[in-house]
């Protein structure tokens, strides 16, 4: 995309920025319901299957879409609309799920609320694109790490707290009543959010020929051509998914490892991820400061290099206190790499064709998020969950000496 209107002022500026904290509040609400989506379909009586389609709906209709949204996304004159209104509609469904609930027998409802997640996924594919254009045109090439971690920061603050008091209003109030408050009440998130993301200004764009009338070939060809001559890009997200993958192989392995090989308790595992979430806000404040000082490839690599320890030492031990310890780390180094990689990744978009490029590293990245947890199950039933979080722990290794080899950069980029 082409600006065609002077950069924001620096009232308007500062005025974006307080925006994007206050949608952050709004997002960690109505987030907050999220790990219990999974929980009501099961008390309603969800069979597995349909309990996975949750999980896997958004990531096959990005991998399908991603690409069409980004195209699309790419002749938009300015994007906040699509940004607000996406996110709007992905945090309504929690309001749709409750009013299903009330209004619905519960003979139907898993379908209804199934079907009500699934139109969901086009709104999530291009919020998903949206976001990361929106984000870095807000932050500028050197506020990207300010931004996005008190951003990040303060969504896990406001949902840790609203966790909290869900709980305690779950455990008080009689079902099916509880979720439907919880769904309803939480999704009031998505209006404070829309409220203050559509109030985001940023000047109007044009579009770049690429996304002229072409036909399908030709719009291949023209991504083809458009990669080719972003070897900086090529080179960083092929990387990138190396390691996403490796993250996601792992991601299914650890709740199993500890229920059926460390023998956890509810609440010991309820330890490990809380001190994992706390230590993430911690890294977020502590990897901004650090890039300050260090660099951005000093917190690549730093990060890459931290999280592949995780699976291995959890592999390691069977002791619970080992592993919170462990968890803590990961959470820390986590959180340097969620910076890092949107850090990393904007730098080598050409803003003229951000909403484009966007949009391939997000297939990408759908993809990994697809296949991975599936072939670290696979590799978990004939290599046991302690062999196969070493798998994990090794493509790690491998992203991280990837990234050790620095991208190639354009001449004058």
């Amino acid at each position: 995309m082409t600006n065609e209107s002077q950069a924001p002022s620096f009232e308007t500026q500062k005025q974006n920025y307080r925006n994007v904290q206050l949608d952050a509040i709004g997002v960690g609400l109505a987030s907050a319901a999220a790990p219990f989506l999974p929980v009501f379909l099961a008390r309603l009586g969800a069979t597995n299957f349909q309990i996975g389609l949750l999980s896997s709906m958004p990531g096959v209709t990005g991998l399908i879409l991603a690409l069409f949204v980004g195209r699309f996304l790419q002749t938009r004159r300015n994007i906040v609309p699509w940004f607000s209104l996406s996110r709007l509609l992905v945090l309504s469904s929690y309001a749709f799920t409750g009013l299903i609930a009330i209004f619905i027998t519960e003979a139907l409802a898993v379908k209804s609320i199934l079907a009500v997640w699934a139109l969901a996924t086009l709104p999530q594919t291009a919020l998903a694109v949206a976001f990361s254009v929106v984000m870095n045109a807000v932050a500028g090439s050197d506020g990207r790490y300010t931004l996005l971690s008190r951003r990040w920061a303060i969504i896990g603050l406001t949902n840790a707290v609203v966790t909290f008091l869900a709980t305690q209003m779950l455990d008080r109030v009689l079902f099916p009543l509880n979720y439907q408050i919880l769904f309803i009440g939480l999704s009031v998130g998505g209006l404070v959010s829309f409220y203050f993301s559509s109030r985001i200004v940023l000047p109007d764009q044009s579009a770049p020929p690429l996304v002229g009338g072409q036909t399908f070939k030709e719009s291949l060809r023209s991504y083809r051509e458009l990669l080719r001559t972003n070897p900086a890009f090529v080179s960083f997200v092929s990387k990138r998914f190396v390691y996403l993958s490796a993250i996601a192989l792992g991601a299914p392995l650890f709740p199993l490892y500890f229920v059926r090989q460390v023998a956890a308790s509810d609440a010991q595992i309820g330890a490990i991820n809380m001190t994992m979430t706390m230590m993430l806000m911690v890294g977020y404040f502590s990897w901004a400061r650090i890039s300050r000082n260090r660099g951005a490839r000093f917190v690549l690599l730093a990060t890459t290099l931290g999280l592949t320890l995780y699976p291995a030492l959890t592999a390691a031990t069977l002791r619970v206190e080992w592993i919170i310890g462990f968890a803590a780390l990961a959470g820390f180094f986590q959180a340097g790499i969620d910076l890092v990689f949107f850090d990393e990744l904007m730098k080598t978009v050409p803003p003229e064709y951000s909403a484009t490029f966007v949009s391939v590293a997000q297939s990408l990245q759908y993809l990994s998020a697809i296949l991975a947890p599936l072939i670290g199950t696979f590799l978990a039933d004939y290599i046991g969950l302690d062999g196969a979080l070493l798998v994990s722990a090794g493509l790690r290794l491998l992203g991280f000496l990837l990234f050790l080899k620095p991208d190639r950069r354009m001449a004058g980029k």
